[in-house]
């Protein structure tokens, strides 16, 4: 009974499978990266009762764009096709009473088909397959590191070189270039669908690990990590070059586009960063006058705007620290208009005086004296008489000082009193050495 009821199935299945099929794939969907050829089959088909994963020799396959196809047999890839269009198995299929050639072949092939399932039981002894890539763009993935990732911090105007961690986030795009390795490596013979979402924490996790190396070669471009947002077509790049053994070598796949939302330092790196570059600019002399001036233009202002004693300290402050010495302003514009000033040189001329000319003697009057005709060295200049002591004058606490403001106290210097009013003769009053009517002195 066995023999008779696998005779029964080869003969059924082989004539079953003489019917051409034709295989197709609708628009993926974006989640999907592989998905198994579909036979057609609607109610007025009669071809319902073929064999699963056997392929007739003569069958139709239908290629869309944005799709590789591959035909796979006994778990080996058999052919490849990544141009859309229509195409005719016939290499390695079942044999078919319809395919084209010779029928006497085709029913010797078919004989032969028969024996061969005899032989397994009633089934085919061999496993013939489709699949269908999603060889379009693969967009919105979203990425972003959940812990500060280091990058160096190039800057060759101010000599900075230092590492600061900073956070970023966005989204990237990748793409199959190779579906071959991608087979072969990740989905294998899947039953209907492979979706990305059963690689995305994977490649999410090695795409976060190769950041810290693509980022020093960004860093080593003179690309500041506030500018990266501009500059996502040399992140793509540098991802690619850092994951190639994994993604492109091992399963097929690069990076398309790779775009930043957002990156972040922290607040202590920012700061530092605009503290070194701000004081690297100071090194200009006409950069630090100017600032320095500011502060104090601004420090006079908060001095005038206290109440009290308050403005009369902020003002002794000053004073000393100017009197304690430092830069000046003036002095720094000075050193700007130095540094500014071109140094013209005498170029150095030829024995012969330039051109194959004779140099001309020099003028008599340029020739030295002798030694005892020479006049005798200038008299050092008497040293200038030294200033006059500063007026003194009595606080009201007891303190002799000399300033505008007491030493003690902070109290200011007390206004000079007013003159005295006198009555000139011709009965005007006056507080001046001459009476404003008449002209006549103050007495005496």
């Amino acid at each position: 009974m066995g023999l008779i009821k696998a005779g029964l199935g080869a003969l059924g299945g082989a004539l079953a499978d003489q019917w051409l099929e034709f295989f197709y794939c609708e628009a993926m969907p974006a989640d999907v990266l592989v998905t198994k050829g579909q036979r057609r089959e609607d109610k007025r088909s009669s071809n319902k009762k073929g064999t699963d994963n056997i392929i007739s020799s003569g069958s139709g396959i239908a290629v869309a764009d944005g799709q590789c196809m591959i035909i796979v047999e006994q778990g080996k890839v058999l052919d490849v096709c990544f141009e859309p269009g229509e195409y005719t198995y016939d290499v390695g299929g079942e044999p078919s009473l319809f395919a084209g050639g010779s029928m006497k072949e085709n029913i010797i092939g078919s004989l032969y088909a028969v024996w061969e399932r005899f032989k397994f039981g009633g089934q085919p002894g061999k496993d013939q397959r489709i699949y269908y890539f999603n060889t379009k763009e693969i967009v919105g993935n979203k990425y972003g590191t959940p812990s500060p990732v280091p990058f160096r911090v190039v800057d060759t105007n101010v000599g900075l070189d230092l590492d600061i961690a900073i956070r970023c986030f966005g989204e990237y795009s990748y793409k199959l270039m190779n579906p071959i390795l991608f087979y072969a490596n990740v989905c294998g013979n899947v039953e209907q669908d492979y979706k990305r979402s059963q690689i995305d924490e994977q490649m999410k996790s090695e795409l976060l690990t190769a950041l810290q190396p693509a980022f020093a070669k960004i860093s080593a471009m003179g690309i500041r990590y506030s500018a990266l947002p501009g500059h996502t077509t040399e992140m793509a790049d540098a991802l690619n070059e850092v994951m190639s053994a994994k993604w492109r070598d091992l399963r097929g796949i690069e990076i398309v586009s790779f775009g930043v939302s957002s990156v972040k330092a922290s607040e202590e790196d920012e700061k530092m960063i605009k503290e070194i570059q701000r004081n690297a600019a100071f090194r200009d002399p006409n950069m630090a006058a100017a600032h320095l001036v500011g502060a104090q233009a601004q420090a006079m202002q908060n001095a005038a705007a206290n109440e009290g004693a308050g403005s009369a300290m902020a003002f002794v402050g000053m004073n000393m620290a100017n009197q304690a010495g430092g830069m000046n302003a003036q002095n720094l514009y000075q050193m700007g208009q130095q540094q500014g000033q071109p140094q013209y040189q005498t170029p150095p001329q030829a024995p012969d005086g330039g051109f194959g000319m004779a140099a001309p003697p020099p003028p008599p009057q340029q020739q030295a004296p002798p030694p005892q005709q020479q006049a005798p060295p200038p008299q050092q200049q008497a040293a200038p008489p030294p200033p006059a002591a500063p007026a003194q004058w009595t606080c009201q606490c007891g303190t002799v000082n000399t300033g505008n403001f007491c030493s003690h106290c902070a109290a200011p210097k007390p206004a000079p009193a007013a003159p005295a009013p006198w009555t000139c003769r011709c009965g005007t009053v006056n507080t001046g050495n001459f009476c404003s009517n008449c002209a006549a002195p103050k007495p005496v």
